[in-house]
């Protein structure tokens, strides 16, 4: 049976691209939100859920990390893709003949420079996928998409310039989610183990609960907080480190942040992507 896998946003998005990447059999099923994606895989829509969670330009994907701790949902893998943005148009359009274009958000300032330079109007749209999927149906003369060139592919538009965006690192970093967590496998270049844990109420609580990572050698690649029932106190903290938690040295300082912790919850391990 083909396996199923949930992304936010129309065929053609980043998501459906880290879909496509990472999982090139299973069959991409698009979702309104993240939440719906995540409701997909809960329901037994879907096996699997695409969650973009960090992005190297913009940061953290603030949605999905206020969603990952209680979705009841495990992370069994990670992906990172390539944002290469293209400038999309209807089939006979010229480059010379766009005065807007209509994209996420998110996307618009990373092309500044080309847009600047070919004197193109940045217009806001919900969804850049979406937006080419509607840029197909109405087919403007005079308006493009920015987007990924799948999009342009799916939607029957053409390409006008490719790899547009400013920065040539930016990369969007993907957690794939599931119902059941798997511990079994031992990655070739290593493991990943992420968790989320609230330290208890006491002095330099965070500085000794972190103590116990430094004394045993655990790489923490990341630490964010949370605000928690709309205190404005951070007592709730997201963490990735490298390994995996029945490695000695993993299990010594995971035992040591129960110590100072009132709560520990491992969200998933899983190989360490080759892109790390």
């Amino acid at each position: 049976m083909t396996q199923r896998i949930a992304f936010q946003g129309e065929l053609g998005a980043y998501s459906h691209e880290a879909c496509m990447s990472a999982r090139p059999d299973a069959e991409p099923v698009p979702c309104a939100s993240f939440e719906a994606a995540i409701e997909a895989v809960q329901n037994g829509v879907a096996d699997y859920a695409m969650l973009p969670v960090e992005n190297s330009t913009y940061g953290r994907v603030a949605d999905n990390h206020r969603l990952l701790p209680d979705c009841g949902l495990f992370i069994v893998d990670e992906a990172f893709v390539r944002v290469r943005i293209a400038l999309m148009a209807a089939k006979g359009v010229a480059l010379s003949d766009i005065k807007s274009v209509r994209a996420h958000p998110v996307l618009l300032p990373q092309s500044a420079k080309f847009l600047k330079a070919n004197n193109i109007e940045a217009i806001s749209a919900a969804d850049s996928a979406g937006a080419a999927a509607e840029l197909a149906l109405a087919g403007s003369k005079d308006e493009g998409v920015l987007a990924s060139e799948l999009a342009a592919d799916i939607h029957g538009l053409t390409v006008l310039a490719s790899d547009i965006e400013d920065h040539g690192h930016n990369t969007t970093r993907f957690l794939i989610m599931g119902r059941e967590p798997d511990t079994s496998r031992r990655g070739e270049l290593g493991m990943m183990t992420t968790f989320v844990f609230e330290v208890r109420n006491i002095p330099a609580a965070l500085y000794k609960a972190m103590g116990g990572f430094a004394t045993n050698g655990v790489n923490m690649t990341k630490l964010e907080s949370y605000m928690v029932d709309g205190n404005f106190t951070a007592t709730r903290f997201y963490s990735d480190i490298d390994g995996h938690p029945e490695d000695a040295n993993v299990k010594l300082a995971m035992e040591e942040l129960d110590y100072f912790t009132s709560y520990i919850k491992v969200l998933g391990t899983y190989p360490a992507d080759r892109q790390r």
